[in-house]
């Protein structure tokens, strides 16, 4: 009898220590948010107040989870407050996916090619002049943001090249170009001579680059320009894919032209093609130019 009482007694503790744990653990996990809170909305006030979107695009043969890392530091550091997605089909329609309020500060917008293997740059600036389009008609943009990835690059420069001087489109304020392959890339069309002047003129041009040479003249003069690229400091002098020159050649496009113009170089393995947009410096750096109060 004695025994029985005894296991009914310690069924009873350990009930009672398992409440207490519990309620332990809901304390902490609920002080964990508040601080947690406390912390996004502190540096959130490092940051700009604006309904200005920022469009990222991804690369060849890839879509928006490419950018996720990117994105997921912005809403996290407390740059921003909001995503979408915009998903373009091969004919070009936009189909957005989520949905931003008024309240929504500094919006993302995550850009998902279906085409995502087209060399036509051409085609792919006219995808992302859709999007662009797209949220016009949807959110009334007046201005909107880029941050571009390795193809990504080359859409907005063909955007750029069709469009800039259309003043019934959002204009464009801020772009980061990340691993940009505006004079080749290694193994498909890079130029036999890589060599750069001092103003960042190639000593020798592609075909697509001397198509962009008419940017010097075409480019928007309020916008302002990060230019990431990656040195992973071997023989090559590239990130992997991309030569060094080829991304340093945007210079000669547009230095003279816009409001600034800034390069970033990333050495090591952090700076190779497709881990320069899994790189925690390269998304500080990318938001702090975007987002930070001046």
């Amino acid at each position: 009898m004695q025994l029985e009482s005894w296991g009914l007694v310690m069924k009873l503790n350990k009930r009672k220590l398992l409440l207490v744990l519990a309620s332990v653990f809901l304390v902490l996990a609920g002080s964990f948010l508040v601080i947690r809170q406390g912390i996004w909305h502190a540096n959130a006030r490092k940051y700009i107040k604006s309904q200005v979107p920022t469009l990222f695009i991804h690369g060849y043969g890839s879509s928006y989870k490419a950018e996720k890392k990117l994105v997921n530091f912005a809403l996290n550091s407390g740059a921003s407050s909001g995503v979408i997605r915009a998903n373009v089909d091969r004919q070009g329609k936009v189909t957005l996916q989520g949905k931003f309020t008024a309240t929504v500060n500094n919006p993302l917008v995550e850009v998902n090619f279906t085409d995502n293997k087209n060399p036509n740059y051409q085609t792919d600036g006219a995808y992302l002049k859709a999007v662009v389009k797209k949220l016009q008609e949807s959110y009334h943009i007046k201005t909107f943001n880029v941050v571009a990835h390795s193809m990504g690059n080359m859409a907005l420069a063909y955007y750029m090249l069709a469009n800039a001087q259309d003043e019934s489109l959002p204009k464009l304020n801020k772009e980061v170009n990340l691993a940009g392959h505006y004079n080749g890339i290694i193994g498909y069309n890079e130029p036999s001579q890589r060599n750069l002047l001092a103003d960042g003129k190639p000593v020798e041009m592609t075909r697509n680059y001397q198509e962009l040479l008419a940017l010097r003249k075409l480019y928007p003069r309020q916008v302002e320009v990060l230019n990431i690229y990656g040195n992973l400091q071997d023989k090559t002098n590239s990130d992997g894919r991309v030569a060094v020159e080829s991304a340093k050649s945007l210079r000669y496009l547009l230095a003279k032209r816009i409001k600034s113009y800034r390069e970033i170089e990333i050495k090591g393995r952090g700076g190779q093609h497709s881990q320069l947009h899994e790189n925690r410096r390269v998304a500080k750096e990318i938001v702090n130019f975007l987002f930070l109060k001046g």
